[in-house]
């Protein structure tokens, strides 16, 4: 909220007085008398829609009702050059141009005293919604106590069961992830998406904007997502039906409808350097570099992808020149880069692999641009921007014709990762790395480039029979188990021994462009 005046509102103020906002407010907002109650039960619709909306505006202007989040009270604005509303719910006053609710003393005082009135009238002697002010004796005791000591309250807001409408334990585990995303969450509760699909019931980012306002709502009972899951059956029919899918699918699938969804609207200025402004790529996208090395003459062929995620191998690798994914372009997903019968343990030795040069043998000879000649080459994958969350996928599943596992074996993870030594930045002349940079990263951890852990999402079970869960961070040592509609307390210590399926980090530097 815009706390330092709005000259709009103060033109406004200016040119017809308070009188405008007192009547909205007496009759509509706070309705000081039975006669007020039963006109605003009887004309508080959309005037467009003719719905009861939730989040109604009434145009400080003219005599006109919209619903604010199906963009009516905007349409308003925009076609009548009004740019003043009031928020019939809260009595808080909303500028199109500055594109916010601004405060103002003169009518913060005129609300209180309408509540006051309101009050009274149905007998009830305190005032509703007033805010705590203290009096003498309080006043006194906080100047001679400047030094307070800070009480430290765990907050819950936020945090809310997900019913099971079926094996879509899939879907709550994703979900939870997703709104326990602090830069996303910040943009869906400041009311930021501009809807582009021009049905609001088939745009799935209105959807979630709904969704984090049920989950910060204050409301603890298990959210129903039926809405949601119809949305993604619509628009990924690959996932819908009752059978159990899988939780790294159903996120790709919903980052690409969300991005589908609010591609091209306005967003937060954060440097993107794949040319879309919508908050998916803002967030969620990073660069893959790859650097392709003709062994005759060392030419460097690059190429950089934009990925959503990175997924790790965690069976053994081929040995060298006998990759069996090098002919695999889509970036992200998993090279097995290792020579032996290695396995990795930890998530830095899965990064480790995904980065290490791989040799991709005579069998995969690529022309060279320079020397102009089919040769073999080296190939070796590196991060070349890194995104707000990162997001691993452990590949525990294997398939290949007739055979099916997953793979339980138990891959550390750490609260804080440093990404440095996976840079594009961080290679040596040999396209390698230095064990030294390592050492010295794992000692002084960039702050460019670290991380901390917000989300885990866990498969238990066998590949045909499992079930999803996450842990999410709610505060900095708070953890909490979301196992469907139940939610439940978790230690910090639960969580990195748990069997990681996809592991959410968020930069805790963020870049500005």
């Amino acid at each position: 909220m815009n706390h330092h005046g709005c000259q709009h509102l103060n033109e406004f103020k200016a040119a017809k007085g308070t009188e405008p906002f007192r009547i909205i407010h007496t009759c509509f907002i706070a309705c000081a008398s039975a006669d007020a109650r039963r006109l605003k039960a009887a004309h508080c619709r959309c005037h467009t829609c003719n719905q009861p909306a939730f989040r109604l505006h009434a145009c400080l202007h003219c005599v006109y009702f919209g619903c604010y989040l199906d963009k009516h009270i905007q349409e308003h604005a925009r076609s009548t050059n009004h740019n003043l509303a009031v928020d019939l719910h809260y009595g808080a006053v909303y500028c199109f141009p500055c594109g916010d609710y601004v405060y103002d003393s003169e009518l913060e005082d005129m609300a209180r005293s309408q509540w006051g009135k309101a009050s009274s009238s149905l007998g009830i002697k305190e005032r509703i919604f007033a805010p705590w002010e203290p009096n003498d004796t309080e006043t006194e005791l906080l100047r001679k106590n400047p030094k307070r000591r800070k009480v430290e309250v765990a907050s819950t807001v936020g945090l809310r069961g997900l019913m099971n409408l079926g094996n879509t334990c899939f879907m709550n585990c994703i979900v939870q992830a997703l709104i326990h995303t602090p830069v996303l969450r910040d943009y869906f509760l400041s009311d930021q998406h501009d809807c582009q699909t021009g049905v609001v019931k088939k745009c799935l980012v209105c959807e979630m904007t709904r969704l984090f306002q049920e989950f910060y709502s204050g409301v603890r009972t298990p959210h129903i997502p039926y809405r949601l899951l119809h949305l993604v059956w619509t628009n990924a029919r690959h996932l819908a039906g009752y059978e159990q899918q899988d939780a790294h699918e159903f996120l790709i699938a919903a980052l690409d409808v969300l991005h589908r969804h609010c591609k091209g609207s306005n967003g937060l200025n954060y440097s993107n350097p794949h040319h879309c402004n919508c908050i998916i790529d803002q967030i969620f996208t990073g660069g893959l570099q790859s650097d392709v090395t003709c062994q005759k003459c060392n030419n460097v062929s690059t190429t950089i992808d934009p990925i959503w995620d990175i997924s790790l191998d965690l069976g053994p690798g081929p040995p060298c020149g006998n990759n069996n994914n090098s002919s695999n372009s889509s970036p992200g997903s998993g090279y097995s880069n290792s020579p032996g019968n290695y396995e990795p343990t930890s998530l830095i030795e899965c990064l480790k692999r995904f980065t290490k040069p791989e040799h991709l043998g005579s069998s995969a000879k690529i022309k060279c641009s320079n020397c102009h000649s089919y040769q073999e080459s080296t190939k070796q994958l590196t991060m070349k921007k890194l995104p707000i969350v990162a997001c691993f996928h452990l590949k525990r599943f294997e398939h290949s014709t007739g055979y099916h596992k997953k793979i339980s074996t138990f891959v550390s993870f750490p609260e804080q990762l440093d990404m440095t030594p996976f840079m594009s930045s961080s290679r040596n002349n040999n396209n390698g790395y230095c064990n030294q940079i390592v050492q010295e990263s794992a000692k002084s951890l960039s702050c460019d480039n670290k991380y901390s852990l917000f989300a885990v999402v866990n498969h238990s079970g066998t590949i045909e029979t499992g079930h999803y869960t996450c842990y999410i961070r709610q505060h900095k040592d708070q953890w909490f188990k979301c196992d469907d509609h139940m939610i439940t307390n978790a230690s910090q210590q639960e969580v990195l021994n748990s069997e990681g399926y996809l592991l959410f980090y968020h930069k805790q530097i963020l870049e500005y462009g």
